[in-house]
């Protein structure tokens, strides 16, 4: 008896690949309805949709809590860990670093790197000097090593504090341009650096640097009536990141969410304690 070959039904491969078909498909609809986190080495990502929705934490004094439950961590690099980073890392959180770009303490472990002539007048910190701004060329060497230990350490995002010599007794004569030229060059630094550019305060000029910066961070816009001032960042669907040192959350909330922020009560000290607005 001749036996005959085994032949494949037509029609049969297709049908057996289409449910994973389907499924890779779903897969990728899932996929892109969550806000990935940028993986380490590249710059967080603000998606859009999430802007005014971020709960996050900001703490620079006391024992790290690693437990709070928010999505944005605003630390100090130099007090952080890389393991602490890891830790919340592996916890799908975003993580700023605070970095102080026109200022130095005695005490910053790059202190003896800041020449004499770019330090000025007495700044907002306790023994801190203002840096001029204007002197570039001596400034980017010690703020591009700052930026790069906050990206050796995990971050994927950098906060500039005291980016408003301008606007202070400075000891120099500091202008509007002046600083916003030197903010730009931070921000293209942080860029190049693969980290995500940031703002704190500096509300005279967030109409000017809000294309520039991808978040904002801002203290008591509330108590000061200053809120309307950082509308160029949301309007753009960009993040502001706010904080309120005195008052109820019951009474400043219902203020900031109508201006699409993201809410925080805090003590000064800026440790661990928190008390959140609700998310919308």
């Amino acid at each position: 008896m001749r036996i005959r070959p085994r032949t494949r039904a037509v029609g049969r491969g297709p049908r057996r690949a289409l449910p994973a078909c389907v499924a890779l498909v779903l897969l990728s609809v899932l996929a892109a309805c969550r806000p990935d986190l940028a993986a380490p080495g590249a710059p967080t990502a603000w998606p859009a949709a999430s802007a005014g929705r971020w709960q996050w934490q900001w703490q620079l004094s006391g024992v790290l809590d690693l437990t709070v439950d928010a999505d944005v961590f605003l630390l100090d690099p130099v007090a952080t860990t890389a393991a602490q980073t890891a830790e919340l890392r592996s916890r799908d959180r975003r993580l700023v670093c605070q970095v102080h770009v026109g200022s130095v303490l005695p005490t910053d472990p790059d202190a003896d790197r800041l020449p004499a002539a770019v330090r000025g007048a007495a700044s907002r910190r306790p023994q801190g000097r203002w840096l001029d701004v204007r002197q570039w060329d001596a400034l980017r060497p010690v703020l591009a090593d700052r930026f790069r230990l906050c990206r050796g350490k995990g971050f994927g995002a950098v906060a500039l504090a005291d980016a408003d010599g301008y606007a202070h007794r400075s000891g120099f004569p500091l202008d509007f341009d002046d600083q916003l030229r030197f903010n730009r060059r931070l921000a293209e630094l942080a860029r190049s650096l693969s980290l995500s550019p940031g703002l704190i305060n500096d509300l005279g000029q967030v109409a000017a640097l809000a294309p520039d910066f991808d978040f904002a961070v801002n203290e008591e816009c509330v108590r000061l009536d200053q809120c309307a001032r950082l509308l160029p960042f949301v309007e753009a669907g960009k993040p502001v990141f706010h904080v309120e040192y005195a008052g109820s959350t019951t009474d400043f909330c219902v203020t900031t969410l109508g201006y699409g922020l993201s809410s925080i009560r805090k003590e000064r000290r800026l440790d661990a304690w928190r008390l959140p607005c609700a998310a919308p």
